[in-house]
């Protein structure tokens, strides 16, 4: 079922992912929202039921990872899952101009972000060329897991850390949460079973 289907709760709307989800686990997936028809009406507009800020990792492809299909999720990507300017702008636009119920900060096991800034945190080196902002950004949360946490520990440090950025750097999204229009998740998702784990809920369950 596409999403826009869903009513425009934020606690349906998680319902609705985690579903998705455990159809992937146990190979029970549906046609979602793909036909030419359903495409061509998107030539409209959009209306996305969540925003779903995730890691750029080929092997966790959000659509796929919850069974939705084109038109169900406004999709920001980049390594690590990181903040930038640009990050916190499309998300603001997002908010502002599509009115979804829902936002996940989606990490995923066995990241390289996180394991290269876990190793630089344990006196490895840091890049000099263009990717070091990334490992500088992470290291932040593989310092806040502390010194004996396990790359495990740290992706889901990361992904509370960053929750924790856009609620508070991010007015909307504050102000969405306190009005019950949004919910917002951190979860992570796991290369060896597909499943998705829940780190933490803001206005859902």
């Amino acid at each position: 079922m596409p999403l826009v289907d869903v009513p425009q709760d934020p606690q349906k709307v998680w319902e609705a992912l985690q579903e998705g989800n455990h159809r992937l686990v146990t190979g029970n997936l549906i046609d979602v929202n793909q036909d030419a028809k359903l495409r061509a009406g998107l030539t409209q507009g959009q209306d996305p039921r969540v925003i779903v800020l995730a890691c750029s990792d080929s092997r966790a492809p959000i659509e796929h990872v919850f069974n939705i299909g084109f038109g169900d999720a406004f999709v920001i990507r980049t390594a690590g899952h990181i903040l930038d300017d640009a990050v916190v702008a499309s998300l603001d636009y997002a908010l502002a101009a599509l009115k979804p119920n829902l936002l996940v900060v989606l990490g995923h096991q066995s990241c390289g972000a996180v394991g290269a800034a876990t190793g630089f945190v344990a006196g490895g080196e840091l890049p000099t060329g263009l990717q070091r902002p990334i490992i500088e950004k992470v290291a932040a949360s593989a310092l806040v897991a502390g010194p004996n946490a396990t790359t495990d520990d740290v992706e889901r440090e990361h992904t509370r850390q960053t929750v924790a950025q856009l609620v508070a750097s991010v007015p909307n999204v504050r102000r969405l949460l306190d009005e019950g229009a949004l919910g917002v998740v951190g979860a992570r998702y796991l290369l060896e079973d597909s499943s998705v784990e829940t780190l933490q809920t803001l206005g859902v369950k």
